[in-house]
């Protein structure tokens, strides 16, 4: 298994694993895969973007986006927000997240980055073990607003 960057043909996988959960199953769906190639198509432009994948044998059974952010704060640093962590649920418990989250910490410091930083859902209990497992402090309060 390796960790390489998703190519278009891992949309739909990895919009599955997206929808493969509690959460993720009101509002991800393969139906329609237009809006996530879009997204895709953008995500994969920008230099400041990194969208990878776990690949086993040709398929995508985990991932997760990087996303570089330069700053003011901190003295201008640069921070690297996770996003969007999944792993096959056929592959949960077996170490697959640990790893794709060491990557995405070594890529942040590779680009500069003083801090990596994520948000998870205050209901997910589990995957909030998970992160302070790999050394993530809960510092700090998210608030969202849609649009």
């Amino acid at each position: 298994m390796h960790i390489r960057r998703a190519r278009a043909a891992d949309v739909e996988p990895i919009v599955a694993m997206l929808a493969d959960d509690r959460l993720g199953a009101t509002r991800e769906s393969t139906a329609d895969l237009g809006p996530y190639e879009r997204a895709f198509a953008r995500i994969d432009a920008d230099p400041n973007q990194v969208l990878v994948v776990a690949d086993r044998r040709g398929l995508p059974v985990g991932t997760l986006q990087l996303t570089v952010i330069p700053g003011l704060a901190r003295s201008g640093a640069t921070r690297g927000q996770i996003e969007a962590v999944r792993v096959h649920a056929d592959l949960r418990g077996d170490g697959l997240g640990a790893r794709l989250l060491r990557w995405a910490i070594e890529e942040a410091r590779a680009r500069g980055c003083a801090l990596v930083q994520l948000t998870s859902d205050a209901s997910r209990g589990e995957a909030h073990r998970f992160y302070e497992g790999l050394g993530f402090s809960a510092t700090h309060t998210g608030f969202k607003l849609a649009l």
